[in-house]
């Protein structure tokens, strides 16, 4: 029987796209009859297709002669029901807002995947006063890039028990800014490039034999340098900043990288916010226990005036990070199969990245030196003007601008 019903779903994909409504509700009450008792549920496991429709199909079918004529007639363009996403434009809005915190999937793709069931997304909908069915949110889903699977236990390591309420915390803090009209970014640095003629994985249409000719090897001897994309991913704004330095992804340069998108956009998009809410991985450059990090964020602190708020993402988690799959999967797609020859084949690349949803993205080529191995003493941490969350404190913090000094 699963043989069957995977069949008939598999018909029904493959024809979908040449049935209109009443071919459609035809082919669906053929089918039931084919299959003979259970044969309505079947189909409507199949595909999604309700009871009522395929039983209306299969009275259409016990008539041929008014089959017949019905067949000749089809609905004028533009005619019947309207969907719920077109009278409510909304529920796309309010389903995302139900599976982001729980979405999955390769950080650097922007296909991903949920845990939750079609009828379980429906229901909530319902709950918010949506008038959907669950074959509208799997509609919905493939609109978004979704991948819809069934429910899994995944493999990610050893999992902090809080895990989960730390996603729940950045989700209530990012929510609570966004509506105060409050900057919210999420930063991290993107994996390092070898600037030259070497291959870059992905293809681009070029003419039938004549591929672009790249290095056998990757020889850092023969490179023209490294560079480090260190991202900035305004969520409010949906807009992205890129700084791309040539020696060392140090914490210095984390947050120079904050400090130029803040100077170049953000002071500009927010000149009312009382807060900027930055949501990191909890490792790098941007690490929760990174000293050197918390010290020159207090004094971008003291620059700007304004408190700035950290929330890191638990150890093994960075793919939740709005960054990775708002940012650098459609910058990584804008790039495939493309060698980057140069610093300004970089910036020019990342700087064309855009997306349907309305993505743009700046670059800027950071040649400032930054070394490693600065050391923090335990004097210069207590002098942080910092306050710590009740909830894990040493991933929610909070820093403030210290007095101005009147010499």
């Amino acid at each position: 029987m699963i043989i069957l019903e995977q069949s008939i779903s598999t018909r029904f994909n493959s024809l979908e796209p040449t049935f209109n409504e009443k071919s459609r509700r035809i082919w669906a009450a053929a089918e039931a009859q084919a299959v003979g008792r259970g044969g309505v549920a079947m189909v409507y496991r199949a595909t999604g297709i309700s009871r009522n429709t395929i039983y209306q199909g299969i009275k259409e079918l016990e008539n041929p002669q008014k089959l017949q004529d019905q067949l000749t007639r089809t609905r004028k363009s533009g005619g019947g029901r309207k969907k719920t996403v077109d009278v409510n434009p909304e529920v796309r809005i309010a389903l995302e807002f139900l599976v982001e915190p729980i979405t999955r999937g390769d950080p650097e793709s922007p296909l991903r995947w949920t845990c939750k069931s079609l009828r379980n997304l429906a229901e909530e909908l319902k709950d918010q006063g949506y008038s959907v069915s669950h074959r509208m949110v799997g509609e919905l889903f493939h609109e978004m890039g979704y991948s819809l699977q069934a429910n899994r236990k995944t493999s990610e390591g050893k999992q902090h028990p809080d895990r989960n309420l730390q996603f729940e915390f950045i989700n209530l803090l990012v929510e609570e800014n966004l509506k105060k009209g409050n900057p919210v970014i999420s930063v991290d640095a993107k994996k390092k490039e070898l600037v030259g003629n070497f291959k870059n994985i992905g293809r681009e249409w070029h003419p039938k034999g004549a591929p672009e000719q790249v290095n056998v090897y990757d020889f850092l001897s023969v490179a023209k340098g490294r560079a480090t994309p260190y991202g900035v991913y305004d969520i409010g704004k949906d807009e992205g900043w890129v700084n791309v330095e040539v020696d060392k992804d140090t914490a210095v340069f984390a947050v120079e990288s904050i400090r130029r998108w803040w100077d170049t956009m953000g002071q500009a998009n927010y000149p009312e916010a009382t807060e900027l809410i930055i949501t990191a991985d909890g490792g790098g450059s941007n690490g929760s226990r990174i000293r050197l990090w918390k010290t020159q964020l207090q004094d971008f602190c003291n620059e700007i005036r304004i408190p700035i708020s950290v929330s890191h993402f638990p150890p093994g988690t960075s793919k939740w990070n709005k960054i990775e799959h708002r940012l650098f999967s459609f910058i990584s797609m804008n790039w495939r199969g493309k060698p980057l020859t140069s610093f300004e084949t970089i910036l020019n690349l990342i700087s064309s990245t855009t997306t349907k949803r309305g993505l743009t993205v700046r670059a800027e080529i950071d040649l400032n030196k930054y070394p490693k191995g600065i050391k923090i003493s335990d004097t210069q941490m207590r002098l942080l003007a910092i306050s710590r969350n009740e909830f894990h404190g040493e991933w929610n913090y909070t820093l403030h601008p210290q007095p101005i000094l009147n010499l």
